[in-house]
């Protein structure tokens, strides 16, 4: 049996509005391209700019077109890796203005196990390679 098919009956209740909140709650740059090689979404992240810039005209380019062209091989190696299912990731870090950032692209496949397209997650990690030691209770402060 199927583990997210109760999952998948309250994703069908919800309304692309409460998806779009979702989505744009989560602390780092989301974007999705199409197995087209088609960029179709990215996340707007609540009170900060992307760390990459985005704009809607973005959206409907194929991705190669959104990236340096020193860096479009790379691009088209993870996508190549991803449809014939070589790679299950790709993971990047790097110094840019002043953050430093973490960049993960994962393949994503249908139920059928056909490849559906990537997401690309941009994270600024500055604050989070700063930390040491635990914490285990809330700060209250």
């Amino acid at each position: 049996m199927d583990e997210r098919v109760n999952t998948q009956e309250l994703f069908e209740d919800m309304d692309a509005e409460t998806l779009l909140y979702i989505l744009d709650s989560i602390p780092m740059d989301i974007t999705f391209v199409d197995k087209d090689d088609v960029v179709t979404y990215f996340n707007l992240p609540f009170g900060k700019q992307h760390a990459f810039p985005r704009t809607e005209l973005d959206l409907g380019r194929k991705v190669q077109n959104c990236h340096p062209p020193k860096s479009v091989y790379v691009v088209q190696k993870i996508l190549n890796d991803f449809k014939t299912k070589k790679r299950k990731s790709a993971d990047f870090w790097m110094n840019f203005q002043g953050k430093f950032l973490h960049i993960r692209y994962f393949p994503v496949y249908d139920k059928n196990g056909d490849y559906f397209g990537v997401i690309e997650a941009v994270q600024d990690i500055t604050k989070i390679k700063k930390i040491e030691g635990e914490r285990r209770l809330l700060d209250e402060g």
